[in-house]
């Protein structure tokens, strides 16, 4: 699910306190998560709740009375890739299936150009209405949207049957198999080496360079997205990738990186060097700072083994090897 980013609408039903949880596991997995609620899931689930576990602010309501500031639904039904209503009531199915658009969530579901996929969540005697089984058939004849069945068990009439809302691993796993679609490097491993080496002149210096880490660390997140199991081999950088499916090993130096090559390079089926690797190294590295003490200073520098040839002489067939190289000219 990395770089993912789901929309989830919660309606006002008692199931809506299973959405906290729903929403952390899809953080973990590297989505970007963002809620919207309808006016009466605020009885169920709070929005302070939703924001602290989605790390972002939670929209109920067109405007902002005390700002004027404008929910902009439009944004909201652009933004997403996926939406996802959890729970679906019974009041908000039949709305959704014609049209309605009396709240944010609403109108928000009619500006989504994206799929949208539907948990209804009610008591047992309402599922089985024939208005609500004629709304579920409206909404499973269109295109953009999937209609998951309600569970079995316990309800909060105190009746057993269907209607009641899926627990949250398994919503994840329906969001999980939805997205698979698109997961064409599953069952591939892939080593990719970003950010910049550091070559130390003492202990409080160093020879580098302004890479950030941060491109290499999106290919690891694309290529996570596409089910790719990733190793991602990091130099010194502040940023690091989202969720916890990618296997990070930091390194400092290009004698440090290679040795962290030679051990993975040989399990992995692709290989993307964007490494921002120094090209040179001090000969020697002073054991206590150097003084400010001459006008003059002459450090002498070796060449840095170059890892991506490396990489290159060892490769076998099945495996693909890319290599990124910085130029200021040509």
């Amino acid at each position: 699910m990395y770089g993912k980013r789901i929309l989830l609408g919660v309606t006002g039903g008692i199931a809506a306190y299973k959405t906290p949880l729903l929403v952390r596991l899809l953080i973990k997995a590297g989505a970007e998560v963002r809620c919207v609620l309808t006016p009466s899931a605020k009885d169920f689930v709070t929005p302070l709740t939703l924001a602290t576990v989605s790390k972002n602010p939670v929209e109920v309501d067109y405007w902002d009375s005390e700002t004027g500031e404008w929910a902009n639904h439009v944004e909201l039904g652009l933004w997403a890739d996926l939406m996802v209503i959890a729970p679906c009531t019974a009041n908000s199915l039949a709305k959704i299936a014609h049209g309605e658009s009396d709240s944010l969530l609403l109108t928000t579901i009619l500006s989504a150009r994206c799929p949208v996929l539907v948990f209804p969540a009610m008591d047992l005697d309402m599922y089985q209405h024939p208005a609500v089984i004629e709304n579920m058939q409206t909404l499973s004849q269109r295109k953009s949207t999937v209609l998951y069945p309600a569970a079995s068990g316990d309800l909060a009439s105190g009746l057993s049957g269907q209607g009641r809302l899926e627990e949250p691993e398994e919503i994840f796993q329906h969001i999980a198999d939805f997205l698979k679609i698109a997961q064409r490097l599953k069952g591939k491993k892939v080593l990719i080496t970003a950010g910049p080496t550091h070559e130390a002149i003492d202990p409080v210096r160093f020879i580098g360079n302004h890479s950030t880490g941060k491109m290499g660390i999106a290919l690891a997140e694309a290529f996570a997205s596409e089910g790719a199991e990733v190793t991602l081999l990091l130099g010194p950088s502040k940023h690091l990738p989202k969720g916890d499916f990618i296997q990070v090993q930091r390194f400092t130096s290009a004698d440090e990186l290679l040795e962290l090559t030679k051990k993975h390079w040989k399990n992995q089926d692709i290989g993307v060097f964007s490494a921002a690797v120094a090209d040179y190294r001090p000969a020697e590295k002073a054991k206590q700072k150097i003084k400010k003490s001459e006008e003059e200073m002459t450090i002498k520098l070796v060449k840095n083994p170059d890892v991506l040839a490396w990489a290159g002489s060892v490769k076998e067939k099945h495996q693909t090897l890319v290599g990124f190289a910085l130029e200021t000219n040509n």
